[in-house]
């Protein structure tokens, strides 16, 4: 009987941690890519005008951000202006919170079938590669070791919390941003 009331309590608490998680991780992506040469050097493969959506199967959640040149992007929020040309999708929501509350790796979700990728397989590695990196900026290090799938050896803790101060900040503004707007 409990189970029964619980459950979809249970399922609208991960749809709207994972709602926040892709606002957040939006604006930290548009975040990074004005802060950390390397994201840029990855970003500045894509072809200028590139949108990458990270989405929940079929209309959940998402998160949409756009290539707009020198290694920047731009969030969209969860409304793309046109399509887009790469879909990242969790197949079920259950799918998605376990990625994005770190209790696994987006590589082993991909092998574990769990998600979809629609459009160039390259340019999904490139993004997997910038998230990662933003995963490694952002979360304790105990954390990430547990989200990426290679943590960085370069990224010395000074870096790191200068990085990512200026990252959640940047995210902070965004917000503020938008709630003003």
């Amino acid at each position: 009987m409990i189970a029964k009331r619980i459950q979809p309590m249970a399922f609208q608490a991960r749809r709207l941690y994972v709602e926040l998680m892709f606002q957040v991780m939006g604006r930290a992506l548009q975040a990074v890519s004005e802060v950390d040469a390397t994201v840029q050097k990855d970003a500045s493969a894509l072809p200028e005008g590139f949108l990458f959506e990270m989405m929940v199967m079929p209309q959940g959640s998402s998160l949409i951000v756009e290539h707009v040149g020198n290694g920047r992007f731009h969030y969209h929020g969860n409304s793309a202006p046109r399509p887009v040309d790469l879909s990242i999708q969790f197949k079920h929501i259950a799918h998605a919170f376990l990625v994005l509350s770190f209790q696994e790796k987006t590589s082993v979700a991909f092998a574990n079938d769990r998600m979809l990728v629609d459009g160039d397989i390259s340019y999904a590695i490139r993004m997997t590669r910038v998230l990662n990196r933003l995963e490694s900026f952002i979360l304790p290090k105990l954390v990430a070791k547990r989200a990426v799938k290679e943590y960085p050896t370069d990224l010395h803790l000074p870096e790191k919390l200068m990085s990512a101060a200026r990252i959640y900040l940047k995210v902070a503004s965004n917000f503020v941003e938008t709630v003003r707007a």
